[in-house]
């Protein structure tokens, strides 16, 4: 089984926004807090490593958090880009596998991430989350893989990869991933319903 203490955290913090109108969506306030630092304090105390941010002119100080900052000069060459920068600072940091991470993606929880460890092999693992849809990050990927990361190009990042893999699956509101302000507002809307409903069950 593959262990944090021989895993890079990649977390991926390049991203365009495009989607979401008005600004850096990772800059944006949610539970008072910037959202990608959701996820940076979520597995704060996973003992990786490395932990790595890969960036695009962003004004969240990440070296702050404990991460070597990796810039993407150009995001708009797709998440693929960002995903090679990331492995290669894995590799140059002796990691024999990557977990990798997105900024946008709030709700994740440490102890799902530590089931991808427990569901890991050896360096030819390929373990990603599942909404019991579909396969997505965060997903840890052995070192037997880095070759074919670091090759891939486009938007699609280690999507062709992780389809292939192990996939554990956890509820879907764990694996929210912000991609517009309408979906931000929904995550605050729920969590709001979420804290009257947790109020009225206190007082009764």
């Amino acid at each position: 089984m593959l262990t944090p203490e021989k895993t890079a955290l990649v977390l991926l913090a390049a991203g365009k926004s495009e989607r979401f109108t008005d600004g850096d969506k990772l800059t944006e306030e949610y539970l008072g807090h910037p959202l990608a630092f959701h996820v940076v304090t979520a597995l704060e105390n996973i003992p990786f490593l490395a932990r790595i941010a890969v960036v695009s002119d962003t004004t969240l100080d990440f070296a702050a958090r404990g991460f070597q900052v990796v810039e993407n000069p150009d995001p708009s060459q797709g998440q693929a880009r960002s995903v090679r920068y990331g492995v290669q600072a894995a590799e140059k940091a002796g990691a024999q596998a990557v977990l990798i991470a997105l900024a946008d993606m709030p709700r994740v929880t440490v102890a799902h991430c530590y089931r991808l460890f427990e569901a890991s092999d050896n360096g030819a693992t390929l373990v990603a989350s599942s909404d019991g849809v579909q396969p997505m990050p965060p997903a840890l990927i052995g070192r037997d893989h880095f070759a074919e990361l670091c090759s891939l190009e486009g938007d699609a990042g280690a999507r062709t990869l992780i389809l292939r893999g192990h996939h554990v699956i956890t509820r879907p509101e764990e694996l929210v991933d912000i991609d517009t302000r309408q979906d931000l507002e929904d995550l605050r809307e729920r969590e709001a319903a979420a804290a009257i409903r947790a109020a009225r069950r206190r007082s009764d």
